[in-house]
């Protein structure tokens, strides 16, 4: 590996830098202050598409455009990690509630046939207005065991009926559509998943209801219900082809939390370092820099971060490789929030009594950095996944 960072990447992180210096830190505060996220018509939204925001890597054939002109777009797994650490330092609930295909966009690109790509990611290439894409695998039952989702999805006539509940699914209240994940029959476990592009107005899905969160109140997390909600066989992810393969609509599930993972622990790390760097200034404020017993701990908690954001690294790495990294992945995505809520309780500590106000930044960070072990697999999961992986562990 070389962990050298390019001009490339270091340019696109400097970007990153100042838009999110003077415009996501400010736009995730007020969010935070009012305790809901930014409605979809908020001048931040447009201000973020003129910078760039919003766009799908993917490309139609024969297109010369840079997929990866986006801010927080790039061309590599290792400059995703990157940039995701960048995003997260200065506000990772801003970063999730950008326009955008969001954590729809990897299974479309993975599973998707050249239609479906055309047909749902086109409207992103060069957006008029903000728009949004969601996913939604998460159930009021359960997220952690992802090959034992309840939702049921039937075929009827020229299309299918789906049946279920959704939660926590980020953005689908405004999205143009959802990619959602149900089983054909619960019997068939991993075997029996499917994947649909519901659109938005779609009859039958409905009933979309804001989570309340302690933190990373920039975007909505929603539930909703499905009842005999109606899908074209056009909206069959990959078509029926693509489920002829053992476990395909699983598989497919799991190459997007297995590409996403690494970002996700840059993102725990990025949060933690905004926190380190916030306690510093309270010691230099305070007086508390000469203490050296509080430096030490400041440090140590810097090296932790460190070790988590080059897991990370090298995750993306391997994904850059095109090798198997289902062990690294999840090796970081279980470091990187532990570190990273280790950092945030040490800097509540610093802040002292006045971090029951809830006023500072510090607190914020404190109650954002939590969801970090939850979202795409709680640490207990990732465990389960490594020691599958290194022992043998049985299913």
């Amino acid at each position: 590996m070389d962990f050298c960072i390019t001009a490339e990447q270091a340019a696109k992180i400097d970007r990153l830098r100042q838009l999110g210096r003077a415009h996501m830190r400010p736009a995730g505060l007020r969010a935070d202050r009012a305790g809901a996220p930014l409605p979809v018509d908020d001048p931040f939204f447009e201000r973020m598409l003129a910078e760039g925001f919003g766009r799908t890597r993917w490309r139609p054939p024969g297109s010369t455009a840079d997929p990866q002109a986006a801010p927080n777009k790039a061309a590599s797994a290792v400059t995703q990690v990157l940039l995701a650490e960048e995003g997260a330092y200065w506000d990772r609930g801003i970063g999730v509630a950008m326009p955008g295909p969001g954590l729809g966009e990897p299974p479309i690109l993975a599973m998707g046939t050249p239609e479906q790509q055309q047909r749902f990611l086109a409207p992103f290439v060069d957006p008029a207005r903000p728009l949004w894409g969601a996913f939604a695998m998460t159930e009021p039952s359960g997220g952690s065991d992802v090959a034992n989702i309840k939702t049921r999805a039937r075929r009827e006539g020229d299309g299918w009926v789906l049946d279920g509940a959704k939660s926590f699914s980020g953005n689908s209240g405004r999205a143009e559509w959802v990619v959602v994940f149900a089983t054909v029959d619960p019997a068939l476990g991993r075997a029996g998943h499917r994947a649909f592009v519901i659109e938005r107005g779609t009859p039958g899905m409905g009933d979309f209801r804001l989570e309340k969160k302690m933190g990373l109140k920039a975007y909505e997390s929603t539930s909703f219900f499905l009842s005999g909600c109606r899908v074209p066989h056009a909206n069959l992810l990959g078509g029926e082809h693509y489920y002829t393969q053992r476990s395909g609509g699983f598989k497919g599930a799991m190459n997007t939390f297995n590409a996403g993972r690494p970002a996700i622990a840059g993102m725990a790390v990025g949060i933690g370092r905004a926190a380190l760097d916030e306690a510093a200034q309270v010691m230099r404020d305070e007086g508390l820099w000469a203490d050296q017993r509080l430096r030490d701990r400041l440090e140590r908690h810097r090296r932790k971060l460190k070790g988590a954001l080059l897991l990370a690294v090298k995750a993306a790495w391997l994904a850059d490789q095109r090798q198997a990294n289902m062990l690294e992945a999840s090796a970081a995505k279980a470091a990187a929030p532990p570190a990273a809520f280790d950092a945030t309780t040490f800097a509540m500590e610093v802040l002292g009594l006045a971090g029951g106000r809830g006023e500072h930044l510090i607190e914020k960070l404190f109650r954002d950095v939590k969801a970090l072990d939850i979202v795409e697999g709680t640490g207990q999961i990732q465990r389960v996944v490594m020691a599958r992986q290194l022992v043998g562990l049985p299913n």
